[in-house]
């Protein structure tokens, strides 16, 4: 029989839904989220064909009900980091030799499952794990989700079908193998597309993984293995665990079968993570790859013919959608003069209407900040800006952890473009705003660009095509996606394939063919037709 030449569904963006009044979704998700509320979950840690269940037990808090219950998980120690390699290990041959078409069987389905059955139970989870309101949570947990899974099979397809020349009598191929080893994926609380898509996307290029999730988002977690178990992934291709970070990297770092790290998380830990790859790399058998997104201080800046209107709707979802803790918040804006007084009438408006409380009420547009350790880390930048002479709180900035970690959206203005909220990463509901003069655009430039360590996200507001083209290209080291008269957050995979440079991270482009052409390794083939018998060359006649 010949070979069967498969081409793959051309994907489409996930349609969002709305969950306006009076739909059949909105309706739909407010009941699952009444069923998730009132069970208990138990959740092992997956490894292998294994569900794990140690006895040692966490509570699971949804951030903006501390008391209640929605279950607990098992956490694991170093025995079961060792145990989830050696699963990656035993499973990785079977599953590379896999067609690259039955690997993407396998996530399409996988995205059916979100797009379809399991839509209400994923973002009900990510509302309650993370306290995200239903559109936030529709966006992330059910369409970026499936829009990775769908379009990471198209990458892969693109990829394997660069090929290189062959003139006559050769045949030259170009082999995409899965990296020789394990990978590590290490995945934050913010996002649950993350979750999935880090593990995700280096096992459907023939890899075998370790996934280690945050622990507040472990709930959302769970959904996304058992939507990767009902689609067919196999046992041991994703390994699921519950361990503290210094025990699992004491394993994995001084593994010698380590291949690579698919992070997202905190620069400080990243740092330490390439720091310790480093220390040990006479211990691997090849290089890992290093591929992570840490933080951002993503800017606005305002030029002064922008449109106040605007660049004050821009803050305000820029900065206070999911309580600001997207590594592309808005967190430093600059305002021109001229328009100043405009944006901050609009802005404190907008702040005065925003209604705060659990992700249940669908009025509500601010949930709770993730945690405790969080809630006191924001309260603390909140505090230094209201003590200090050259900054002022002029809207929110009360902090409430009775019930839940509540923390109002906060604006801060200052007088000194380097204040320490002009300065550092805070991942949380708080922008500071410096005011400068209309007149001094260029200098102000050089203010955004030289501020921060950070290089993720930004965006320019102006209604002058000189000024939007040189600020693009004054700009071009200081964000890895910016924007023009638009906010810094929303990347759409496919549209907005997203990374920054700098502090920010490697620039990987998750969602982009650039991303999956890290879990690969190229192995070039070359086959000769007619070889030579005789060594000598034309040249060497007499």
């Amino acid at each position: 029989m010949p070979t069967a030449i498969y081409k793959v569904p051309i994907p489409k963006n996930e349609p969002v839904n709305s969950y306006a009044p009076g739909t059949p979704q909105r309706a739909s998700l407010q009941a699952k989220i009444k069923e998730l509320r009132a069970q208990e979950v138990d959740v092992p840690m997956y490894i292998g064909a294994e569900e794990v269940r140690t006895g040692k037990t966490h509570p699971l808090n949804p951030p903006h009900d501390h008391q209640h219950k929605l279950g607990q998980f098992h956490e694991g120690d170093g025995s079961h980091v060792e145990q989830a390699i050696k699963a990656a290990l035993a499973a990785k041959q079977d599953w590379a030799d896999l067609p690259w078409q039955q690997r993407a069987s396998v996530f399409l389905k996988a995205a059916d499952l979100i797009s379809g059955p399991y839509r209400d139970k994923i973002n009900a989870a990510t509302m309650l794990a993370q306290s995200k309101n239903a559109y936030q949570a529709e966006i992330d947990s059910a369409c970026e989700l499936a829009d990775f899974l769908r379009f990471n099979v198209k990458y892969m397809t693109e990829i394997y079908e660069e090929q290189p020349f062959s003139p006559d009598g050769v045949w030259n191929k170009m082999e995409y193998r899965p990296l020789e080893g394990f990978v590590f994926a290490l995945t934050p609380f913010n996002f649950t597309a993350i979750a999935g898509n880090l593990p995700s996307s280096a096992a459907l290029m023939g890899n075998t993984v370790v996934w280690k999730p945050a622990y507040s988002q472990i709930y959302s977690a769970n959904v996304v293995m058992e939507i990767f178990r009902e689609a067919g992934v196999p046992d041991g291709v994703i390994n699921l665990i519950y361990v503290d970070g210094p025990t699992t990297g004491e394993k994995i770092f001084k593994h010698p079968d380590f291949a690579g790290i698919h992070f997202t998380g905190s620069t400080g830990v990243f740092q330490n993570i390439w720091k310790t790859i480093g220390e040990n790399i006479e211990t691997y058998k090849s290089y890992p790859r290093i591929v992570g997104e840490t933080g951002g201080k993503d800017f606005i800046l305002a030029h002064k013919t922008a449109d106040a209107k605007q660049v004050a709707t821009a803050i305000t979802r820029g900065a206070f959608e999911f309580q600001g803790q997207k590594c592309s918040a808005a967190s430093r804006v600059y305002v021109a003069n001229n328009i100043w007084d405009e944006v901050k009438e609009n802005l404190v408006a907008d702040i005065k209407d925003i209604k705060m409380g659990g992700p249940e009420d669908f009025e509500n547009f601010f949930n709770a900040v993730i945690d405790r350790k969080a809630f006191d880390k924001i309260k603390g930048y909140i505090e230094t800006a209201k003590e200090s002479n050259v900054a002022e709180v002029i809207a929110g900035g009360e902090c409430d952890d009775s019930k839940g970690y509540f923390i109002q959206p906060t604006v801060i203005v200052t007088k000194d473009p380097q204040f320490v909220t002009m300065q550092e990463e805070i991942f949380g509901p708080v922008v500071t705003i410096y005011v400068y003069d209309a007149e001094n655009f260029e200098e102000t430039l050089t203010l955004v660009d030289e501020t921060s360590p950070y290089a993720l996200t930004g965006a320019i507001f102006s209604n002058d095509r000189y000024i939007i083209e040189r600020a693009t290209k004054r700009l071009s080291q200081a964000a890895g996606n910016f924007y023009i008269n638009d906010k810094p957050t929303g990347a759409v995979v496919n549209q907005n394939p997203f990374g920054g440079a700098r502090k920010s991270g490697t620039n990987d482009k998750a969602g982009s063919k650039l991303n999956l052409l890290r879990w690969c390794s190229a192995r070039m083939v070359k086959e000769t037709f007619v070889t030579p018998t005789d060594y000598k060359y034309p040249f060497m006649g007499e």
